[in-house]
């Protein structure tokens, strides 16, 4: 009797075992696909996994803190090296009557950047609210005030030991100091800033293609900063991006040989002044804190935008009319700041050749 009682006990036993088993299995698989299904699980500092609705936004994926680099934009710098791979780029007036360019980069692996030229102090606002390390060559008397005023973390190719930035032969001085990705990278970690940014992106980036429903066609975008830099914009239909030309001719990156494009275009409407300083060079400054009108330009397609910034170190909000937040393209995007009195000129024309389109 005891021998079947003792017999009984031994099987219940193994029976809760296998039960319990199971049921651990069964915990152990909702867990995981848990953790599968959250937005976004970090690794370590350096890795991110993107969620399920944001991996197929391509363009600002990851948390490499962005690098903000100053492009010469003077026709002796052309062509620029690397611009294609930059997700968004800056462009205002200068002295000269020159624009200047400045480059975002996340993410990629260059061996070569630029012509970089020297800072502007309001660039800085645009590298800030990027949160972006601000890369340059010199800098005005303003800027290197503003510089050390804001703590920005720079590389300035002027204070480097002579590795970072070194000279092409096929370009002149002061057109044709160069970087790249990894030097700045060694750099940035030798002055031990963060590399890595948990800062959104300023623009509202989806996966969903905008159509801009309700939007003027703009084929042709022609945006004249002035008497010496108008820039234009033609849509390639095919591609659904728009080629760039500077000065009666295409913008070619040196890196690719082919015509710079951009998924997306942003102007924004807000006034540029003289500023006095000790160098007396006829440097500009820039009213960018308010509220601006501008037009946000994808897919053939234009709308009138409201470009909100509060304060310098505040991210920009793009608005529609309604004031909702404007959906972007995953592409990059070109920022053209003009003064309020710019004859900016969107057409309805349909694509041309490439004689016709420089006339």
């Amino acid at each position: 009797m005891k021998r079947k009682k003792s017999s009984s006990t031994r099987i219940l036993v193994i029976i809760l075992v296998i039960l319990i088993l199971i049921a651990g299995g069964i915990l152990s698989y909702k867990i995981v696909k848990e953790k599968e299904n959250r937005e976004t699980t970090i690794l370590d500092d350096n890795t991110v996994i993107e969620s399920k609705e944001e991996k197929n936004v391509q363009i600002v994926k990851g948390n490499d803190r962005p690098i903000a680099i100053m492009i010469d934009n003077h026709n002796g710098a052309w062509p620029q090296i690397g611009l294609q791979k930059a997700y968004m780029v800056y462009e205002i007036i200068a002295e000269g009557g020159e624009t200047r360019l400045m480059a975002l980069f996340k993410g990629v692996d260059l061996e070569e950047i630029g012509p970089v030229r020297s800072a502007r102090h309001y660039f800085l606002d645009y590298a800030m609210e990027n949160d972006a390390i601000y890369v340059h060559f010199g800098e005005s008397p303003q800027a290197d005030n503003d510089i050390k005023k804001y703590s920005i973390n720079e590389i300035d190719g002027i204070a480097e030991d002579g590795t970072t930035f070194w000279r092409v032969k096929d370009k002149s001085a002061p057109h044709n100091a160069v970087t790249s990705t990894t030097k700045l990278l060694t750099s940035a970690k030798n002055k031990r800033y963060k590399t890595t940014s948990k800062t959104e992106s300023v623009l509202n980036y989806v996966t969903d293609e905008v159509k801009l429903e309700e939007g003027q066609i703009a084929l042709s975008v022609t945006v004249p900063h002035s008497q010496l830099q108008t820039v234009k914009y033609f849509y390639d239909e095919e591609n659904q991006v728009y080629e760039r030309y500077a000065r009666g001719e295409k913008q070619i990156d040196a890196e690719t040989g082919k015509v710079i494009t951009t998924k997306n275009i942003i102007i924004t409407f807000c006034d540029n002044y003289d500023l006095p300083d000790t160098e007396n060079k006829g440097r500009q400054g820039l009213k960018n804190i308010g509220t601006f009108d501008g037009y946000y330009i994808t897919n053939g397609k234009a709308i009138k935008i409201k470009c909100i910034k509060n304060d310098r170190q505040e991210q920009t909000k793009y608005q529609d009319l309604n004031g909702n937040e404007i959906k972007v393209n995953d592409g990059n995007t070109f920022v053209n700041i003009c003064s309020t009195d710019t004859n900016v000129v969107i057409e309805e024309q349909s694509s041309l050749s490439v004689e016709s389109k420089i006339e």
